[in-house]
């Protein structure tokens, strides 16, 4: 007996049954990425809202965070006297959609968002839906539709 390589057409046939197992298995995952990328991208919201409040008090300093589709900013004091403290990647990242425009939220160093009294955010991505809730007194509520 000699010892041969495996032939052209079951190299073939075992390419299609991996294909055809990816091809179910794929659709399956897509729902629960997209579950997890929308909390991910709401809690990331959340922590920035507690962040920025924090720090208006730490500094005793007019915090305002702004929140868009591609960064979220935390900046401290009134223009021109600005600075900028800290700041990271938005939702679309992470391919999730933030629905509705930017939105700004400004602290008194109390710690007590002002100019706004509810804001809402919603992320989306695929058919997973999240919407951040944040409510003057720095209350967060999250919820998945």
């Amino acid at each position: 007996m000699s010892k041969r390589g495996a032939l052209l057409v079951e190299l073939v046939l075992a390419l299609v049954v991996a294909g055809l197992l990816l091809a179910i298995g794929v659709p399956a995952l897509r729902a629960p990425l997209d579950r997890l990328a929308t909390d991910r991208a709401a809690l990331e919201i959340a922590a920035a809202h507690t962040r920025a409040r924090i720090a208006s008090i730490a500094h005793n300093r007019v915090g305002r965070l702004v929140i868009t589709q591609d960064s979220l900013t935390i900046t401290l004091g009134h223009p021109p006297d600005t600075i900028r403290h800290w700041s990271a990647a938005g939702p679309a990242v992470s391919s999730v959609t933030l629905i509705g425009p930017g939105r700004e939220l400004l602290f008194r160093p109390a710690g007590i968002s002002f100019g706004v009294s509810n804001a809402t955010y919603t992320l989306a991505r695929g058919a997973a839906t999240t919407r951040v809730i944040i409510s003057r007194l720095g209350r967060v509520r999250m919820v998945r539709r």
